[in-house]
């Protein structure tokens, strides 16, 4: 099932580029209003998923690296072994990877994560997420889906 490895490709693609055009046009912190709750608005992230360990002094950058490259080691080999109907998780699995690949560029070029997508409503904001960010949750989603499909069959 490495053959779905095209779409995690897809994934770095489109997130880096998204990134780069939201570093190079958007200004810091200063949103762009794009649709009713939703907002472009440059943000460096140096922590994980909702900031967090973003106050750390910066050795989570490094322990970040690791982990991501660590997790997408394990999920190539889980795509290896994977079977040809199973064709759902192989999706969930190769979005995660593109995720992760995506996010572990910018740590390791920037030392930070670009985030730039701000979904809010009235004065509640979500912390700012990426492509990269996306296609992890959708992964993640997918997995357990997968995993309750898979319990009930």
């Amino acid at each position: 099932m490495l053959k779905w490895t095209w779409l995690s490709l897809v994934i770095i693609v489109l997130d880096q580029v998204t990134k780069y055009l939201a570093n190079t046009r958007l200004d810091w912190h200063q949103p762009l209003a794009v649709l009713p709750s939703l907002n472009l608005s440059l943000a460096y992230n140096t922590g994980a998923a909702f900031s967090f360990l973003s106050d750390a002094s910066g050795w989570q950058r490094w322990l970040f690296i690791v982990l991501a490259i660590g997790v997408s080691i394990y999920i190539v080999f889980w795509l290896v072994q994977l079977q040809i109907h199973q064709r759902r998780l192989a999706v969930a699995l190769a979005l995660i990877l593109g995720g992760a690949i995506g996010n572990v560029i910018d740590r390791v070029i920037h030392g930070y994560v670009i985030d730039f997508i701000d979904v809010y409503y009235r004065d509640w904001h979500w912390p700012a997420f990426n492509v990269a960010d996306s296609a992890i949750t959708i992964g993640a989603i997918l997995l357990v889906v997968d995993a309750f499909r898979n319990r009930h069959e």
